[in-house]
């Protein structure tokens, strides 16, 4: 089974219509640009969190911004596919914004996972999700390579 790749307008209404089903939705959010084994681990526990997971991926504009030139290695549709494609993901949207606050706030998740490059102190979004009465968990594997040293080991042993 492979999750669904949603619009992003249509995330208020899915929220509404999961939180009416008495679902707890988890929402995990992120540029996901090269996949590796640490994106699964932490979308697993995430999904761990509760009964749907969302998965929204920063569109490659916000990538760039956020991560530099020739950011994203993968584009969106590509990371979209990808995600959707994982068995513990339900829905996958992409979002423009450099943070998820107007994400958080149209699907109001009970749960916010981030991975563990963040602690619950550098969370940018935390105060969006305390405010909508959900709470912020830290999830994956804290000993996974990040996207950006995969991609340093890359360059070291090939060059550019």
């Amino acid at each position: 089974m492979s999750g669904t790749i949603l619009p992003r307008e249509e995330l208020q209404e899915l929220g509404a219509r999961l939180r009416q089903e008495g679902k707890t939705i988890v929402l995990a959010n992120g540029c996901f640009d090269l996949l590796h084994i640490g994106h699964v681990r932490y979308l697993q526990e995430a999904k761990r969190q509760g009964d749907v997971l969302v998965v929204a991926l920063n569109s490659d504009r916000a990538v760039r911004t956020l991560k530099g030139p020739g950011r994203p290695v993968l584009e969106a549709a590509a990371r979209c596919e990808l995600i959707a494609a994982l068995a513990c993901v339900d829905f996958v949207t992409v979002f423009d914004d450099l943070s998820a606050d107007r994400v958080l706030r149209e699907l109001c998740p009970h749960v916010q996972c981030k991975g563990t490059d963040y602690s619950e102190f550098t969370v940018p979004e935390r105060r969006v999700m305390e405010s909508l009465g959900g709470i912020v968990r830290i999830t994956g594997d804290p000993k996974c390579h990040s996207t950006r040293e995969i991609l340093a080991e890359i360059r070291q042993r090939y060059g550019k």
